[in-house]
Formats: C-alpha cells, sequence, structure tokens
C-alpha cells in the first residue's frame, strides 16, 4: 500500500486543512465521549508542532444540507481545547468570508474549528464548487477521518484533487493495521465474523474466504449456515431464503482452501431476557421453541484452537447475543483468549465494527488487541475489498508542498 504522509513535509507557516471525525455522541449539548476528539490529537500536534496553521473540518449528525442549530460543531470547541492544551478558535461557517476572515487571523501553531460541513448540500454531492471553496483557505489536505473515507464528498475525496494530500496520523494507523489484517498479512490468517443478517454481509463472506485461512461465523447468521446444512435451528432468527446463498459461501471456502468453523454446539434458551434459563446443547439437539443464541464451549474451544494456530486475526461481529448474559460467553472467552496471544506478541489482532469495538470492551479485551478500529462502515467496506475514495485518493498523485 502506498499513500502520501506528512513525513519529511515542511509545513511551517502553511494553512493545513484537515478532515477529522468529530461525530461524537452529545447528551444535553455537551460531548458525552472525547474518543474521536483524542484520535484526533496527534495529527494536530504534529502540525502545531512543525509551525503549521491547524484548520480542522468535520461534519456532525445529518442535517441535509440545512443549518440546524442543534447540529452545530460550537460545542466541541471547549473539550478540545482542554484536550490541545491551547484555545481553539470557531468559525461560524466551513467556507466563504466567515471561514476566510479567521483564517486569515491564525498565527503559525494556532488550532481553528470550522462550522458543520453539512450545513453546506455541496458537501455530501461533492460538489466541485463546494471543494474548491474549502480548498481557497488551505496550502494542504490532511486527511484523517478513515471512518468517512468510503464517502465521495468533497472535504474527503474532492478537495483532495485540489490540494496536496496526505495521510494524517490516525488514517495512516488505520491504513498500515488493515493492511497487516489483509493487505499483506502475516499467515495464517483467521477471520472472526459475527452479527445477526448474512444479508448485511454477502459481500464481506464472499471476500474474506478468497483471502483468508480460516473464518469463523458466528452470531444469529451461523444459523443461516446450520441450516443450509441441514440442521434444526428451532425458533432462532435465521435467513432461511438465503440457504442456496450460504451454500455458494461454503463452496467457495472449499474450493479458496479456507476452513469454514461453524458452531458445534450452542446455547439455547426459549426467551431473550438476562438471566433466562438457558442451556448447551448438540446442533441436532435443538427444540422447536428454543432459540440460538451463543455459541457453545466446544466451539469456543475449536476456535481457541485454530487462534493458537494463527499468525494474523481479523474480526468483526460478535459470536452471539452479548449484551444479554449469559449469551455474552462466547464472544467474552475467544475475545480474551485472542487479547491475551496479541499482549504475547504471538498474534496480530485487529478488530472493528460498531457492535465489535463494545463487544471487545465488554470482554476488557479491547486493550490487548493489536488495533481495533471504530470506523464502522469504512471498516467493513475495506473489508469487502471495495476502493475507499476517500483512500484512493491520498494515492492519486505524488504530494509535495515543499
Amino acid at each position: 500500500m502506498s499513500f502520501n504522509t506528512l513525513d519529511g513535509v515542511d509545513v511551517k507557516g502553511r494553512r493545513a486543512l484537515v478532515r477529522v471525525d468529530f461525530n461524537v455522541p452529545m447528551a444535553d449539548g455537551e460531548v458525552a465521549d472525547d474518543t474521536r476528539l483524542r484520535a484526533a490529537l496527534p495529527t494536530i500536534e504534529r502540525l502545531r508542532a512543525g509551525g503549521a496553521k491547524v484548520i480542522l473540518l468535520a461534519h456532525f449528525d445529518r442535517p441535509k444540507g440545512k443549518r440546524v442549530d442543534s447540529m452545530s460543531l460550537r460545542p466541541v470547541v471547549g473539550p478540545l481545547s482542554v484536550l490541545v492544551g491551547t484555545p481553539v478558535g470557531f468559525a461560524d461557517d466551513c467556507t466563504g468570508p466567515t471561514a476566510g476572515q479567521a483564517v486569515d487571523a491564525m498565527r503559525d501553531g494556532d488550532v481553528l474549528l470550522l462550522e458543520n460541513l453539512r450545513f453546506h448540500a455541496g458537501e455530501e454531492a461533492n460538489d466541485p464548487a463546494f471543494a474548491a471553496s474549502l480548498a481557497e483557505n488551505g496550502d494542504l489536505f490532511v486527511n484523517d477521518a478513515f471512518s468517512a473515507a468510503h464517502r465521495a464528498h468533497a472535504s474527503t475525496e474532492g478537495i483532495a484533487h485540489i490540494l496536496p494530500s496526505y495521510a494524517g496520523e490516525a488514517m495512516r494507523r488505520e491504513l498500515e493495521a488493515l493492511d497487516a489484517a489483509l493487505g499483506n498479512p502475516k499467515r495464517p490468517v483467521l477471520g472472526i465474523v459475527g452479527g445477526s443478517k448474512v444479508s448485511t454481509k454477502l459481500d464481506l463472506l464472499k471476500n474474506l474466504v478468497e483471502k483468508l485461512d480460516a473464518l469463523a461465523i458466528g452470531g444469529g447468521m451461523a444459523n443461516t449456515f446450520l441450516f443450509a446444512q441441514g440442521a434444526e435451528v428451532g425458533a432462532s432468527f435465521c435467513e432461511k431464503d438465503l440457504a442456496d446463498t450460504a451454500r455458494e459461501i461454503i463452496d467457495l471456502a472449499k474450493a479458496g482452501n479456507c476452513q469454514l468453523l461453524l458452531p458445534i454446539d450452542v446455547v439455547v434458551a426459549e426467551r431473550l431476557e438476562a438471566g433466562v434459563a438457558s442451556r448447551v446443547c448438540g446442533l441436532a439437539e435443538v427444540g422447536e421453541n428454543e432459540r440460538i443464541l451463543d455459541a457453545g464451549p466446544e466451539t469456543v474451544a475449536k476456535l481457541e484452537s485454530v487462534m493458537d494456530g494463527a499468525s494474523t486475526l481479523i474480526w468483526n461481529g460478535p459470536l452471539g447475543v452479548f449484551e444479554i448474559p449469559p449469551f455474552d460467553k462466547a464472544t467474552t472467552a475467544a475475545a480474551r483468549h485472542a487479547g491475551e496471544l496479541a499482549k504475547a506478541g504471538r498474534l496480530i489482532a485487529v478488530a472493528g465494527g460498531g457492535d465489535t469495538v463494545s463487544a471487545l470492551h465488554h470482554a476488557g479485551a479491547a486493550d490487548d488487541f493489536t488495533f481495533v478500529s471504530t470506523a464502522g462502515g469504512a471498516f467493513l467496506e475495506w473489508m469487502e475489498g471495495k476502493t475507499l475514495p476517500g483512500v484512493l485518493a491520498l494515492q492519486a498523485r505524488p504530494a509535495d508542498v515543499n
């Protein structure tokens, strides 16, 4: 993988337009979780140390091209100032005279946050005129928002064709981690894909069985595969109309010499409630009124054994309904085992996707993984083998502002 970075770039006195992901959780008008603000700090600090004027571009929520006061980025300024360690300026627009005057007033090392990009319809439309208006306030562009890189928007793709463009530090770390997991991995490579629906992850599964040495399928989607092989799934969630598709993926795995790991025992209950009576049983023992809600201990033991022989793990989606005990046991056990291997240097463990991140935190294993992506859709599309416009734009041409 080859993409432009800030290494060796002289940024002193330059206006650096930095696309960040500040689409943060809010509660009562205040930032409820500053994780995404913290993720931008290495790039901000690097540019400030080099003497750049740091101008932050971000979106918040879905105002659909109109100014919506409740979707302003202004509440981010206070928490960000504390994290950066210096007052962060704010402009009430991201283009035009308001933004231009705020940028003109900056000194080297200053940080300025511009108002919500999505207050302008041109952002999501990737309108060339809007991209050009953004570019007027910069000498170079830095994309540090991998989570938005799967969208060809003005601030992620359009602007990159106007200004010399680079990957920020968070973007660089994400791309390097994903390259280590799928692009140029150390083999054998094991994938874990969970979640409820096969229908939402068809492209992902078809791509992975052609690239991985082993693939474990869990969660509700495993029920569809079990059903496709003739197993009784009782009252479990199951996309029975996708049985042929599941069999096609099984055949693709065989053709690609990818070992497919499906549950060999399961945890069942008649209701999905915390603390409900449940039992472990074999695949032939699922009752008519029972629902498969987690993988069983034998399945976890098999998965951990394959994990022990792997060099790389890429994980998306839980193995069961981890949010509701006792159906969190399989996900928690497998996550902790992967974390222990990664911490010991025996496994490169990369994970991503909203439910996955929550599950790893629930298991107390997130900090032990090699890399955990919070990118969601972009992470999933990367795993599906799709080209991300925001990443491609960083590879489009040599960049040089020296």
